[in-house]
């Protein structure tokens, strides 16, 4: 690339009916001047595409960080979502078997109590049927008169023992 010094440098030789030096002279200074200009700003722009490029390029390595992180995030959300499925089938498992087990162990009680209930009535209903006869059979013996003469005999017969 032409510099503006070397343009400022430049020497013309000269020739039969040449050019006026003057003339000559500050063309190339303006074009000397335009040129450094345009030099400047060319060296300024390219050292604005320098750092646009390294910014892009720290933007390209975060983008692609966070590709990675959201990757990763999704993965340990799905990670997260599908153990928390498993345990609550755990759970829900576990409390099917305890409320299996609380009522196996309620129908066995109510078996129990049941039987115990029937055993219960048979022997009311036998205390019932014996005390019922023993009754009758109290209720005969005052009705026939029998229990004077065995008070009686019992009395007489514990005095004899007793001798009196």
């Amino acid at each position: 690339m032409l510099t503006p010094v070397e343009i400022q440098k430049k020497v013309f030789n000269k020739g039969f009916r040449g050019y006026v030096e003057q003339e000559v002279d500050e063309f190339i200074e303006k074009v000397r001047m335009y040129y450094e200009r345009l030099y400047k700003e060319n060296m300024e722009m390219k050292d604005l595409i320098a750092d646009l490029n390294d910014k892009l390029n720290q933007y390209k390595i975060l983008e692609e960080t966070l590709k990675d992180t959201l990757v990763v995030a999704q993965q340990t959300a799905e990670e997260v979502k599908k153990n928390a499925e498993k345990e609550k089938e755990l759970i829900i498992k576990e409390a099917e078997e305890q409320a299996k087990k609380i009522i196996q162990s309620a129908n066995l009680n109510v078996i129990r109590i049941n039987s115990e209930y029937e055993e219960a009535i048979k022997e009311f209903n036998i205390f019932k049927t014996r005390f019922t006869t023993f009754l009758k059979a109290q209720l005969e013996m005052i009705n026939s008169g029998e229990w004077v003469n065995d008070v009686d005999y019992e009395r007489k017969e514990a005095e004899i023992k007793n001798g009196e």
